[in-house]
C-alpha cells in the first residue's frame, strides 16, 4: 500500500479518535472508502477455470456442433438451489444468516451436506492448514527491515504440539535482541507469525505502516522492531526483561478458523516480564479486510497505547483505574 495513503488516513482516523466526534462505524465506513482501491485488489480470489484452454471439438453427438457448445449448454442449466429449500421460516432464517459468516441452514442431501457446502467447507479447511504450516515471505520482513529471531521451537510440528517451547526465546535471540535493539524504549514493536503466517503477509504492512505513523503522531519513543519466528502472545515476556520497554505491542497472526485464515491480533501489556499474568494482557483482535480494516486498527493502537501509558496499565488494571 501507498506509504503516503496510509499517513493520511492515519493522521484522520487518530484525530477522529482523540477527538471522538465519530462513531467507530463512521469511521470504518470512511477508511474503507479511502482504501478501497488499494485493497479491492487484494481481496479477490481467483479460481483456475479449467475450460478456458479447451479446444473446440467435433461433437459426436450432433453434426456441425461443437462439445464446447454443448458444455454452455449444461452451465446453462439450472443447478439446484444451495441451503435449505422449503425453511419453515424463511425470512427469519435469512435474517441469522445476514447476522453471521457460519454455516447455519446449508441444508443437506440424505445424510450428508450438498456438494457447495461440502467443497466450501474442504477449501477453508485447507486454507487454514495452510496458513498455520506456512511461512511468512521474507520480503515482507526484508521490505519493514525486521530483525529475525526465533525462540525454543524447532519445526512447526513441535510448535503446535508444544505451546511452552513458543513462549521462549532461544539464547541465540536474546543475544541478537540485546544486542541489536534500542533499550527502554517507549513502546516497542514485536511481529510474529503465531498460528497464522497468511495474516502477516495479507495485513503486517498496512498495520505496522499505520501504527507508525500514530506513535509518532503521538511523539512517543519506539525501539527497534523485529520478527519472532514461530513465537506465543507470552515470548514478549523475554523481550520485557531483555529491552524493558514500557509497552510492548505484540502483531501476532491469529488462529486460523473456517471463516478467515488470515486475521491478526495485536497484544498489548504495560512493563511485561517474567511472572506477567494473562489479566494483565489485551487484544484488538479480527484485524483483517472482512474484519477491523488494518489502517484503522494500527491508529487505534496508537490510541490505546497513549492510554495504557497515561494509567500505567493494562488489561484489567486499566479497565479498573479508568472507572
Amino acid at each position: 500500500m501507498n506509504p503516503e495513503l496510509v499517513e493520511q488516513i492515519t493522521k484522520m482516523v487518530v484525530e477522529k479518535l482523540q477527538a471522538k466526534t465519530a462513531s467507530g462505524g463512521a469511521v470504518v465506513e470512511e477508511v474503507k472508502k479511502k482504501t478501497n482501491d488499494d485493497t479491492s485488489a487484494k481481496a479477490e480470489v481467483k479460481f483456475w477455470n479449467h475450460r478456458t484452454n479447451h479446444v473446440e471439438t467435433e461433437c459426436k453427438q450432433s453434426p456441425g456442433c461443437t462439445e464446447t457448445a454443448h458444455e454452455k449448454e449444461i452451465l446453462l442449466e439450472p443447478k439446484p438451489p444451495v441451503g435449505l429449500e422449503n425453511p419453515i421460516n424463511k425470512e427469519e432464517l435469512d435474517l441469522l444468516i445476514s447476522k453471521t459468516p457460519a454455516r447455519i441452514g446449508v441444508g443437506r442431501a440424505g445424510l450428508r451436506p450438498k456438494t457447495d457446502t461440502w467443497l466450501k467447507f474442504r477449501f477453508d479447511h485447507a486454507a487454514a492448514v495452510d496458513a498455520v504450516y506456512g511461512d511468512v515471505d521474507p520480503k515482507i520482513l526484508e521490505s519493514l527491515s525486521l530483525l529475525k529471531v526465533n525462540t525454543k521451537v524447532t519445526d512447526k510440528e513441535v510448535y503446535v504440539r508444544r505451546p511452552d517451547f513458543g513462549r521462549k526465546l532461544s539464547d541465540e535471540a536474546k543475544q541478537l535482541i540485546d544486542q541489536k535493539c534500542k533499550k527502554s524504549p517507549t513502546v516497542q514493536i514485536i511481529v510474529s507469525d503465531g498460528l497464522s503466517s497468511k495474516a502477516v503477509e495479507e495485513n503486517l504492512e498496512d498495520v505496522y505502516l499505520s501504527l507508525n505513523q500514530s506513535l509518532q503522531s503521538l511523539g512517543l519513543d519506539v525501539g527497534t522492531p523485529f520478527f519472532i519466528e514461530k513465537g506465543r502472545v507470552a515470548a514478549m515476556d523475554d523481550v520485557g526483561e531483555i529491552l524493558k520497554p514500557k509497552v510492548i505491542v505484540y502483531l501476532i497472526g491469529e488462529r486460523p478458523g473456517l471463516v478467515s485464515a488470515e486475521s491478526l491480533s495485536a497484544y498489548l501489556c504495560y512493563e511485561p516480564r517474567h511472572g506477567t499474568i494473562e489479566a494483565d494482557r489485551m487484544v484488538i483482535s479480527n484485524i483483517h479486510k472482512g474484519g477491523i480494516p488494518p489502517v484503522e486498527a494500527g491508529a487505534y493502537i496508537g490510541t490505546v497505547v497513549q492510554k495504557i501509558l497515561k494509567y500505567e496499565a493494562s488489561g484489567v488494571s486499566l479497565v479498573q483505574k479508568e472507572q
